[in-house]
């Protein structure tokens, strides 16, 4: 068994092990910077969601294959550029990096030019971090109901905790927050840290190099 098939099958045990609810969880295999033929094998096994970082590399590695495996779900869970939006609709499934008005109008119009819907969440920015994406707390409720307002689908929030801190803290808010807006799906855990997102009830969680390896 390939690798890389163990690994995510693992994950599942892990999942099955902390969660009563595990079929309800999906896992977005990171693929960021792996070739697609590290990836074919968990396709040939029958995952279907995988994540990508950068728009123009996912265009270049999951065009061909997504045309081929129409049932493939492409996650976008990096920052999204106005300018990449149009390429972003048309080949992703779902994005997890929602983080401004401006943003959220520009994905309304290229849904509306490519009558395609994706599946949305906003991404929170919980402790003002500079360096990092995600909408401030305090302005969450107003992008929500833009979003809102311009038919966006926005099935829940996503965070990325702060590093060396406790995420589980982060978890906790980021689930209060998800139920005030009254939303159902949750994109937070990632390889270190994805029981403890899913003891606070994530939906969707982000592994890479548990799945992968480590990244050269």
């Amino acid at each position: 068994m390939h690798t890389t098939i163990q690994n995510l099958i693992n994950i599942k045990n892990k999942i099955k092990e902390n969660s009563l609810s595990y079929n309800a969880i999906k896992i977005i295999a990171v693929s960021k910077t792996f070739s697609i033929e590290k990836i074919i094998p968990l396709i040939d096994y029958g995952h279907l969601d995988f994540g990508e970082n950068k728009v123009q590399e996912a265009i270049e590695k999951w065009t061909e294959i997504k045309i081929q495996k129409e049932n493939l779900n492409l996650h976008l869970i990096g920052r999204l550029q106005t300018n990449k939006v149009k390429f972003a609709v048309n080949l992703f499934n779902y994005i997890h990096s929602l983080d401004s008005l401006k943003l959220a109008k520009k994905i309304a119009e290229e849904e509306i030019k490519q009558s395609k819907k994706v599946k949305i969440f906003i991404q929170v920015n919980l402790e003002n971090e500079i360096q990092k994406s995600g909408v401030l707390i305090d302005k969450l409720e107003e992008l929500y109901r833009y979003a809102l307002s311009l038919n966006l689908n926005i099935i829940g929030l996503m965070c990325i905790p702060p590093e060396s801190k406790n995420p589980e803290i982060y978890f906790k808010k980021l689930k209060l927050l998800n139920d005030k807006l009254g939303l159902k799906e949750l994109s937070m855990g990632m390889s270190s840290d994805f029981i403890q997102a899913i003891e606070n009830q994530s939906t969707y969680i982000r592994v890479g190099s548990n799945i992968f390896g480590d990244r050269s």
